[in-house]
C-alpha cells in the first residue's frame, strides 16, 4: 500500500514537472538575457525605444503646425529614405570595416547630438521646417549605421542556438515601443509641447551609450579592411553566392511590398469603419494592430530556439501573413459601415499578420548572423535595414495607386493573396531555402 502510494506520488510529480516544462516552454526563451552584454543592451533598448519613438511622433507633428500642410509632412518620407539606403549599405560596409563597439559608440554620440538639436531648435522656438527636414535626415543617417551594426554583433555576445531567442525578444521590445511611444507622445505633445518630448529622447539615449560602452571590443575579422563602394559591391556578391541568404531577402520584399496595406488606413478607418477624417478610434485600432501582434507573439516565442527547419519556418509565417492580410481585406469589403465584428476581425487578422511577421523576422535576421561569416554580416545587416525600411515605403506607393481602381478593400486582399502565391512560388523555385536547417 505504501509502495503503490509512492509510486503515484512519483507520477504526480513527474507529470506536474512535464506539463510545467511544457507551459515555460511557451513564454519567450530569456537564456540570452543570462548574457551580461546582451542583457544591457536589452533593458536600455526599452527605454530607448520609446524615446526615440516621441521623437518619431513629435517631427511631423511640428511640421504640419508650421506649416499646415500634409504635402510638407510627406516629405519626411522622401528625406528618410535616402539616408537609410545610402547609409544602411555604407554603415553595414563599416561595421564589417573597424572595431564594431566603437562605431557603435560614436553613431549614439551622433544620435544623442541631433535629438538634442531638435530639443533646441524646438525650445527657440525657430519654427523652420527645412532645419526639421534636415535634422531629421541626419539622425536617420546615424541610425542607418547603428542599426546594421547593432545586429552584427549579436552572434559575438550569445551562443548561437540562442540567437533566434535573442532576435525575438528585440522584436518584442521594438514593437513594444512602437505601440507605448506614439501613444504616450500623442497625449503629451498638447501638455509638454514639442521641445520636452525631443529632450526625454536625449535623456534616455544616454542609457543606450552606457550599455554600448560597457560591450567587449569587437575588431574586424576577416579581410575586410577597408569601408567604401568595393566593400559595398563584395556584400552584394556574397549574397548572390549564397541563395539561402538571397531568398531571405526575396520573400521578405515579397511580404512587404505586396502585403503591407498601412497607408490605407486612414480611408478604412474613415469611409469603411465610419470614423471621422482626422483619426478616431477605428483609425488607432488599425495601427496599433501589427505592432501589437509581435508583442503578444514575443511573449509565446518560447518554440522560436527548438526550431531547426528556419527556411520551412519562414516560409509558412509569410503564408500565415499573406493569409491574415487576406481575411483583413475581406473583412473590410464585407463589413463596410459596420464598426463592430467586422472591424474586431479586421483588427484580430493584422494582430496574427503580426505575430506571422515577428516570427518571420525573427528566423531571418537568425539565418543572416549564422550562416554569414562574421566579415560580411555587418554589411548583409546593411541590406537588410534597406529592405526593412525601403519595402513598406514601396508598398505605400503600390497600395496607394492600385486602391484608386480596385478600391481599400480588394487591393488590401488581393495582396495578401498575392503574396502567398508568389511566395510559395519562389519556395519552389528555390528548394535549398525551405529545406535550410540548424542543428538545435
Amino acid at each position: 500500500m505504501v509502495a503503490a502510494s509512492g509510486r503515484i506520488e512519483r507520477f504526480v510529480v513527474r507529470t506536474s514537472e512535464v506539463a510545467l516544462s511544457r507551459v515555460r516552454g511557451l513564454f519567450a526563451d530569456t537564456r540570452p538575457l543570462r548574457v551580461p552584454a546582451y542583457r544591457r543592451l536589452w533593458w536600455t533598448n526599452i527605454i530607448t525605444l520609446i524615446g526615440a519613438q516621441l521623437t518619431v511622433v513629435a517631427v511631423p507633428a511640428q511640421i504640419y503646425k508650421i506649416t499646415g500642410s500634409s504635402a510638407y509632412v510627406g516629405l519626411t518620407g522622401l528625406f528618410g529614405l535616402i539616408p537609410l539606403i545610402v547609409f544602411g549599405l555604407y554603415g553595414g560596409a563599416l561595421a564589417d570595416a573597424m572595431d564594431r563597439r566603437k562605431l557603435l559608440t560614436i553613431t549614439t554620440i551622433g544620435l544623442i547630438a541631433t535629438s538634442a538639436l531638435f530639443f533646441v531648435q524646438a525650445a527657440a522656438q525657430l519654427d523652420h521646417v527645412w532645419l526639421l527636414l534636415v535634422l531629421f535626415a541626419v539622425q536617420l543617417a546615424f541610425f542607418a549605421v547603428n542599426q546594421p551594426t547593432r545586429s552584427a554583433i549579436y552572434p559575438r555576445l550569445v551562443p548561437l542556438e540562442q540567437l533566434p531567442a535573442a532576435n525575438s525578444l528585440n522584436m518584442t521590445v521594438m514593437q513594444f515601443g512602437a505601440i507605448a511611444g506614439p501613444m504616450v507622445g500623442g497625449l503629451l505633445i498638447p501638455v509638454l509641447g514639442y521641445s520636452w518630448l525631443y529632450a526625454a529622447d536625449t535623456i534616455t539615449l544616454f542609457a543606450t551609450l552606457w550599455a554600448v560602452v560597457g560591450l567587449p571590443a569587437m575588431p574586424a575579422i576577416g579581410q575586410a579592411t577597408k569601408a567604401g563602394f568595393r566593400s559595398v559591391i563584395e556584400g552584394f556578391a556574397y549574397l548572390r553566392a549564397h541563395t539561402v541568404l538571397l531568398m531571405s531577402f526575396v520573400v521578405d520584399i515579397i511580404a512587404m511590398v505586396f502585403g503591407m496595406p498601412r497607408v490605407l488606413f486612414p480611408q478604412i478607418a474613415h469611409l469603411d469603419f465610419g470614423g471621422p477624417d482626422g483619426g478616431g478610434f477605428a483609425f488607432a485600432l488599425l495601427f496599433a494592430a501589427i505592432p501589437a501582434g509581435p508583442v503578444i507573439g514575443g511573449v509565446l516565442s518560447g518554440w522560436v530556439s527548438r526550431v531547426e527547419r528556419q527556411g520551412l519556418a519562414v516560409v509558412v509565417a509569410i503564408v500565415v501573413w499573406g493569409v491574415a492580410i487576406t481575411v483583413f481585406g475581406l473583412a473590410v469589403a464585407f463589413g463596410r459601415g459596420a464598426a463592430g465584428l467586422p472591424l474586431a476581425i479586421a483588427v484580430g487578422a493584422l494582430m496574427v499578420a503580426g505575430a506571422a511577421d515577428m516570427a518571420s523576422a525573427a528566423f531571418r535576421t537568425t539565418m543572416l548572423q549564422e550562416a554569414a561569416t562574421d566579415d560580411v554580416r555587418g554589411r548583409l545587416q546593411g541590406v537588410f535595414t534597406v529592405v526593412v525600411a525601403g519595402g513598406p515605403r514601396l508598398a505605400d506607393v503600390a497600395h496607394g495607386a492600385a486602391a484608386v481602381g480596385l478600391g481599400t478593400a480588394w487591393t488590401a486582399a488581393g495582396g495578401g493573396l498575392l503574396t502567398v502565391v508568389l511566395v510559395m512560388a519562389v519556395s519552389l523555385a528555390a528548394p535549398v531555402f525551405v529545406r535550410y536547417r540548424v542543428a538545435r
